[in-house]
Parts: C-alpha cells; sequence; structure tokens
C-alpha cells in the first residue's frame, strides 16, 4: 500500500499570478493570486487529503497511473515517448475538491530532447480537452481552437500558447485570436521554490481550496460580464451561429 505521504526531491512549487484580459466587446481584465505544483508525472506528489494529483482528475483511464494516459495518447497520435520523462504542472486536488482550467505536460525523449507538448484545458463544465503541440525553440505553438471553454466566446478561432518549460521562473501565456473580436489573453507567472513538507503546508494554508476557488472566482466574472450586457454562446456553436 503506497503511503500517503511523498514528496519527491525534484519536484517545485510555484506561487503564482494568474491574469485574464479580454479586450471586446467589453473590457474586462482581472487576476488573482495562486499556487501551481510542477513534477514527474511518474512521481506526483502526496500529501494525504490535503494535496493529491489522481488520474480521474486528468486524461485518460482513471485506473491508470498519469504518466501511462500520456503514453497512451501519444501512441494513438503517432508518437512514441519510450522511457522519456514527462514533466506536469497543474494544481492538486484537495479535501476532495479539484478544477485545473489548464494543466501542461511537458514530454522528453530519452535524450532529453523535448518532443512534444500537451496542455489539457478544462472548463466548468467538467469537460476537458487536450492540445498536442509541437513548440518552437522560443517555446510557441499555434493551435486552431476546438473546445468550449468561456461561455462568451464561440469554438472558433485560434490559439497562440507560449508554454516553455518552467525553471527558475514561470512564465505561460495562451492568447485566443476569436472570429470578429480583438485577442483575448491569459497568462500565469511565478517564482520556484523547493517542494517540501514546509512549503507544501505553508501554499496549503494560503490558497486552500484552490480548485473551488479557481471555479467560483470564474463564475463570479462571468456573472459581472452578463450584468454589463455580455451574452453567452450556446454550448458548442460556432460564431456564425450567433450571427
Amino acid at each position: 500500500m503506497k503511503s500517503s505521504i511523498r514528496v519527491p526531491d525534484s519536484a517545485v512549487l510555484y506561487e503564482c499570478r494568474v491574469t485574464h484580459a479580454r479586450r471586446s466587446p467589453i473590457r474586462n481584465l482581472f487576476s488573482y493570486r495562486t499556487c501551481q505544483w510542477f513534477f514527474d508525472a511518474a512521481d506526483p506528489p502526496r500529501l494525504g487529503p490535503f494535496a493529491s494529483f489522481e488520474s480521474r482528475d486528468h486524461l485518460g483511464d482513471p485506473r491508470r497511473p498519469i504518466a501511462d494516459n500520456v503514453r497512451a495518447l501519444l501512441s494513438t497520435s503517432g508518437l512514441e515517448l519510450e522511457t522519456g520523462r514527462i514533466l506536469m504542472l497543474t494544481g492538486p486536488r484537495m479535501l476532495g475538491c479539484v478544477f485545473n482550467p489548464l494543466t501542461v505536460y511537458w514530454c522528453y525523449r530519452p535524450d532529453g530532447a523535448l518532443q512534444c507538448v500537451l496542455a489539457e484545458v478544462q472548463n466548468t463544465y467538467r469537460q476537458r480537452h487536450v492540445y498536442l503541440l509541437r513548440p518552437g525553440p522560443d517555446g510557441r505553438a499555434d493551435a486552431v481552437k476546438e473546445f468550449y471553454v468561456s461561455p462568451f466566446y464561440p469554438v472558433d478561432g485560434s490559439y497562440r500558447m507560449s508554454l516553455p518549460a518552467p525553471a527558475a521562473r514561470l512564465a505561460l501565456a495562451i492568447t485566443y485570436h476569436p472570429p470578429g473580436q480583438q485577442a483575448f489573453t491569459a497568462a500565469i507567472t511565478g517564482r520556484a521554490r523547493p517542494l517540501t513538507l514546509a512549503s507544501a503546508a505553508l501554499v496549503t494554508v494560503k490558497y486552500p481550496l484552490p480548485g473551488l476557488v479557481t471555479a467560483a472566482r470564474i463564475r463570479r466574472q462571468g456573472i459581472a460580464m452578463y450584468a454589463r450586457g455580455l451574452r453567452p454562446f450556446p454550448r458548442g456553436c460556432s460564431a456564425a451561429v450567433r450571427r
């Protein structure tokens, strides 16, 4: 039986600021503080009910380990990762609550070269979608939007994702280009600190139930924009449908 406490030596915490900037048809800017965990997907941290990382909260089969699910997805896409590492940035399940708008996986070949990046997006309707990306040397990649996220945007347009692997600093950004509107940008920035029992205890106190709090913040912003006159798209429809 696995111990309920496991703190891998290579795992890292990032105390972060998340920023969302909407420019049209109304302007809305908000940001908040949170914490992200960065670790080898084959060896996730475990702190009992206070922080865990479970397959059921991410892509693939909930009965298999997270790293195995990533390899299975790559295999179905014609990629074989073999024994390369998979590094994962996400938030924990805490006291039974979890919500991760974005989880990122950096997938490496056995020689240490980056093979691809997976951006796993989750919406507030308990749905998720994975974008398989081949970033250039600058960490940037483009993708066609295929998944319903914000109710105020259609399933149209494209993304420019900047997802360099985290190091001493974390700096990720996703710019969405919707049809007929100015770009929307979401960014997450932070500084690394080693994961220890003490640092894990500190962030669980500073950022309690982060998934629940993040989902509540997103819904609160949606209510505020609706009150300002912005109206949602039916789930899954394109911009052309509402016009």
